[in-house]
C-alpha cells in the first residue's frame, strides 16, 4: 500500500487514462468506487464496470456498464437478457 493512501485506496487517483472526474474527488473516493465507474468516464483500466447480459439487450452498452448489477437483473430478459428466470 502506498503511504499516501489508506486501506480503502483513498488518498490517490487510480486513473490510468483519461478522466472527467475532478482530481480532488479521485483522491477521496475509495479504489473500488473508481474501478466501478465506466472507463469512458474515469479510465482505471479495470473491467469493474461491466454488463451482466448473457444474451440480447436493448439497453445501450454504456448504460449496461454504468448501472448496478441489481438494476440489470430487474429488467425483463426480453429487454436485457441476464439469464435470470
Amino acid at each position: 500500500m502506498n503511504q499516501n493512501q489508506n486501506e480503502y485506496g483513498q488518498g490517490k487517483s487510480h486513473a490510468s487514462g483519461d478522466s472527467v472526474v475532478p482530481e480532488g474527488a479521485q483522491k477521496v473516493l475509495p479504489k473500488g468506487v473508481e474501478e466501478n465507474v465506466p472507463n469512458t468516464v474515469h479510465d482505471t483500466g479495470s473491467s469493474g464496470s461491466k454488463s451482466h447480459a448473457v444474451g440480447d439487450s436493448k439497453v445501450p452498452k454504456v448504460l449496461q456498464e454504468a448501472v448496478p448489477e441489481s438494476v440489470e437483473r430487474a429488467l425483463p430478459n426480453a429487454i436485457h437478457d441476464t439469464g435470470d428466470k
